[in-house]
């Protein structure tokens, strides 16, 4: 969900509110309770909720790893071990 600033053009008032994108603009200032909100053109800032997001998730080939190097790590003992599991499983 975006994060919107707004501005009181009658005290000076400055907010940030998490709103959908559908919502519509808010108008009542919560410091004086005139109707004189308007939305401040600002850097887009959003929030990522729920399970599943990784630091990975928008990232393609070797861009992947994050922690430096240019080469993705690879873990041989957790393939393996997947794959014994499996033969062990299937004798």
């Amino acid at each position: 969900m975006p994060i919107y600033e707004y501005e009181c053009q009658k005290c000076g008032h400055q907010m940030e509110a998490l709103q959908k994108m559908s919502d519509d603009p808010l108008k009542e200032c919560p410091s004086c309770g005139e109707h004189e909100l308007k939305k401040l053109v600002s850097a887009a800032g959003f929030r990522l909720k729920g399970a599943g997001w990784y630091e990975t998730d928008f990232k393609s080939g070797s861009k992947k790893n994050l922690s430096g190097s240019d080469k993705p790590s690879s873990d041989k003992s957790h393939s393996s071990g997947a794959s014994a599991a499996a033969k062990s499983k299937n004798t």
